[in-house]
């Protein structure tokens, strides 16, 4: 073990389950508080990429002196890393035209349309970018799912196979020794048509029991899609493969979730062990039994955010005791609470995690879901001050009460 490690070696060491020469701290900020510390409208970032939101987090980083950890890399030119190229235009020949209007703006929000024109129709979605908080889209590009799935994969989705390793490269370099970056892939599932259907989770909720063919016939064209894209994504060797599945476990029960999402969690966890790449689930929410899960029946490296109850089901010490020689974990510190706390409560809290899911390393301090945008500067740098001070092996115990 090397005396002194870099972040990205300390954070590859943890999440190949290995002890590194501390316990890495690495809290979620990958949104709101970069956004907040460029003193920009949020706008500028998602809208304008003024700068782009990976650059504000890259920064972010270098200002409270955590390990990074980045969920923002993405197949693509150099050009899209910096939003001057989307994503899904990485083709030899566009297959639709894309436009931008510019439907509504106030000095709250902007309101933006999306609009791609195919040989098949047309597919619209409007996204409100907000000068103080990340956007939301209020309205989905599918709105006749038996038409509009089918220029979704035949049109909008870009093929992997011409996508190019440059835009993940971009962004894994400028991270540099200060962590890592992950390649980001989805799983199919209620949660995931959740971001193309419209009319919300009721919508979403009715398609699956009134349409059960469709739904399956999109969780096969999007499990063919994933692995593709995952395919050509371990071609660049990336850090790692992110497999980004926000509420797996709250959006769906656990049978849909085997139903839908576990075939491709096998097969693109299987691939990643395959290369020697590790893959990493982000399932935010009810998790406890998706780790059971994940270490029984799959090839997964490591997990987060773990988040503890109320806004999850998991306990860390009980992960760790159950799951931690199959699984490393990242986790949990709650962010609602966060937001709240005093310094000196956060660094407790940080003690007792490191603590209970330190030993012999393979865990990453963090956070649950998305640090608030108002978190007091002074509870993050508590955090990593736990951390720096309390998480050198070998550890030291530190007994409190939770």
């Amino acid at each position: 073990m090397d005396l002194k490690m870099t972040s990205k070696q300390r954070m590859l060491t943890a999440f190949r389950n290995e002890q590194p020469d501390m316990v890495p701290v690495s809290p979620d900020i990958s949104n709101m508080v970069p956004c907040r510390l460029t003193g920009k409208p949020f706008w500028d970032i998602y809208l304008y990429n003024d700068p782009p939101l990976w650059v504000a987090y890259i920064n972010a980083v270098k200002y409270y002196g955590f390990d990074g950890w980045s969920d923002k890399g993405f197949l693509g030119s150099r050009e899209s890393a910096y939003g001057r190229s989307p994503e899904y235009r990485e083709t030899e020949i566009p297959k639709f035209q894309h436009k931008i209007e510019v439907i509504e703006k106030t000095r709250r929000y902007i309101i933006v349309r999306d609009v791609f024109e195919t040989p098949r129709g047309v597919l619209w979605s409007e996204t409100v970018y907000y000068r103080d908080n990340p956007p939301w889209t209020k309205r989905k590009l599918v709105k006749n799912p038996e038409r509009d799935f089918d220029i979704l994969f035949e049109y909008i989705l870009p093929d992997p196979a011409n996508l190019p390793g440059d835009a993940y490269w971009e962004i894994a370099n400028a991270m540099g020794d200060l962590g890592i970056t992950g390649l980001g892939v989805p799983l199919p599932g209620l949660h995931d048509l959740f971001y193309y259907v419209d009319g919300g989770y009721s919508n979403v909720i009715k398609l699956y029991y009134t349409m059960k063919d469709l739904i399956e016939e999109y969780r096969r064209r999007m499990h063919e899609w994933v692995v593709a894209y995952t395919e050509k994504g371990l071609r660049i060797q990336p850090e790692f493969i992110l497999i980004g599945a926000s509420g797996l476990l709250t959006m769906q029960s656990p049978r849909i979730f085997r139903e839908l999402s576990l075939p491709t969690l096998k097969k693109i966890t299987e691939m990643c062990r395959e290369a020697d790449i590790i893959s990493h689930l982000h399932a935010c929410g009810r998790e406890h039994y998706i780790v059971e899960v994940a270490a029984n029946e799959t090839d997964l490296y490591s997990i987060e955010p773990l988040e503890e109850p109320p806004n999850g089901d998991c306990n860390l010490a009980d992960i760790k005791r159950r799951f931690g020689r199959r699984l490393a974990l990242k986790g949990n510190i709650q962010t609602s609470w966060l937001l709240m706390a005093k310094p000196e409560e956060v660094e407790e809290k940080a003690k007792w995690c490191i603590d209970v899911a330190g030993e012999n390393g393979g865990y990453v301090l963090s956070t649950g879901d998305q640090v608030g945008r108002d978190t007091p500067d002074e509870n993050i740098f508590a955090m990593i001050r736990a951390a720096r001070n309390h998480g050198k092996y070998p550890l030291k115990k530190f007994s409190i009460q939770k």
